[in-house]
């Protein structure tokens, strides 16, 4: 009963997560109009939700080792519901704008740490693979906060009732199944640092920054239809306010699909196909958005990029693990920092090649991300790497003399 309940907690969430940060994304036209910010201003905002949510995470690791991942995430997650609705607050002043951004990066890079270390509990009390259902919680979410934010904007609802409603459903969930999460002694102990520093000398780098340049890749792409699908439509193909945020909704419903047949595909095909496969239909999705010449066929393309490339990530994360023989997770979390680069890079990316003389460029710039896609299909073999030997146990580094 009690994992069943730390469970369920953990779903929530990943839900609320998923939700937030959709009503926030989706609503970036809207923004940029209310703050009459250039595409160059957009940019640096878009860019500091990545940049800070890294400083964010690596603050909550440290309060974990004290309180554990539960109560950083019981503060973390209605602080990203109260910072999106402070940015709807901001009207037309950037200082604010910037200062309630920053904010909002990072409550989410500590609910991002917290949850993760969360779903990690619960897998490891069940003995099962389960982390994915978690990743599939987030996507759904995602859609409901993209459909949301269709009916805002045909409401013509402002960006504080916009964000409001949302952010809302977070705080009530949050304080209702937040107690339900595993307290610290329930989380179980980890390694001390001195015998992560004695068993990181164990694993290999050069097969775990092959998959991590794959994973840099997928989030680039990631990062340019999350922060500027609803942009893209609204400035280059001319769609509505309500149609716009449908981009990012067929995104996750795509992820959501594709993720869940994705573990059936690798054990039949192998990683390898399936990454060749994904990285096929990617581009080719990436290639239709760029050429698409109305909103539908721009959502459609999406859809079909979303889901060839959201394969990457989860079979990353599987990948790395093999050649890690410590089974303290160091490959995996050292292929998690391309993450947070990736995500950071498609931010800046996007932002500084899409303006053009104070138009809208994203056609261009969006053939950026097409080409990283292509890089992935060249480093799929580095995602069936050779595994690591088992190794004894890891004992801490001697202490100096």
């Amino acid at each position: 009963m009690r994992d069943r309940q730390a469970r369920i907690a953990t779903y929530a969430a990943f839900g609320i997560q998923g939700l937030c940060f959709a009503s926030l994304v989706t609503r970036v036209p809207q923004i940029q109009k209310a703050h009459h910010l250039s595409d160059a201003d957009l940019a640096i905002v878009l860019l500091l939700v990545p940049v800070i949510a890294g400083l964010g995470s690596v603050l909550s690791g440290l309060a974990f080792q004290r309180f554990g991942s539960g109560p950083v995430l019981r503060i973390g997650q209605p602080a990203v519901a109260a910072t999106i609705t402070l940015i709807g607050l901001t009207g037309g002043e950037l200082l604010p704008l910037y200062a309630s951004v920053a904010l909002f990066g990072l409550a989410v890079g500590a609910v991002d740490a917290s949850m993760n270390a969360q779903a990690v509990a619960v897998e490891r009390h069940e003995g099962r693979s389960v982390t994915s259902g978690f990743y599939a919680m987030w996507s759904a979410a995602g859609i409901l906060g993209a459909l949301w934010t269709s009916l805002a904007n045909k409401l013509d609802l402002s960006l504080f009732v916009g964000f409001g409603i949302p952010a809302l459903v977070g705080v009530a969930g949050s304080l209702l199944l937040g107690p339900r999460l595993y307290r610290k002694a329930e989380e179980g102990s980890g390694p001390s640092s001195a015998e992560l520093k004695s068993a990181g000398r164990l694993v290999p780098w050069r097969p775990v920054v092959l998959v991590g340049i794959a994973m840099g890749c997928f989030y680039i792409a990631d990062a340019a239809i999350s922060n500027y699908s609803a942009k893209y439509l609204e400035d280059e193909l001319s769609a509505s306010g309500a149609v716009a945020p449908l981009a990012y909704g067929a995104y996750q419903v795509a992820m959501v699909l594709s993720r869940g047949v994705a573990d059936l595909g690798v054990r039949r095909y192998g990683p390898v196909n399936v990454i060749r496969l994904g990285a096929v239909v990617g581009f080719l999705g990436m290639a239709g958005v760029i050429a698409a010449p109305n909103a539908l066929l721009a959502i459609a393309a999406v859809t079909v990029m979303g889901l060839g490339v959201c394969v990457v990530a989860p079979i990353a994360f599987s990948a790395a693990d093999r050649v890690d023989s410590t089974g303290l997770g160091i490959a995996v979390s050292r292929v998690n920092l391309f993450n947070y680069a990736g995500f950071v890079l498609g931010a800046g990316i996007i932002g500084a090649f899409a303006p053009a003389e104070g138009e809208s460029n994203l056609r261009v710039a969006f053939m950026i991300p097409a080409a990283l896609i292509l890089v992935i299909l060249f480093l799929a073999p580095s995602f069936a790497p050779r595994p690591a030997d088992p190794a004894g146990p890891v004992k801490p580094a001697p202490a100096p003399a």
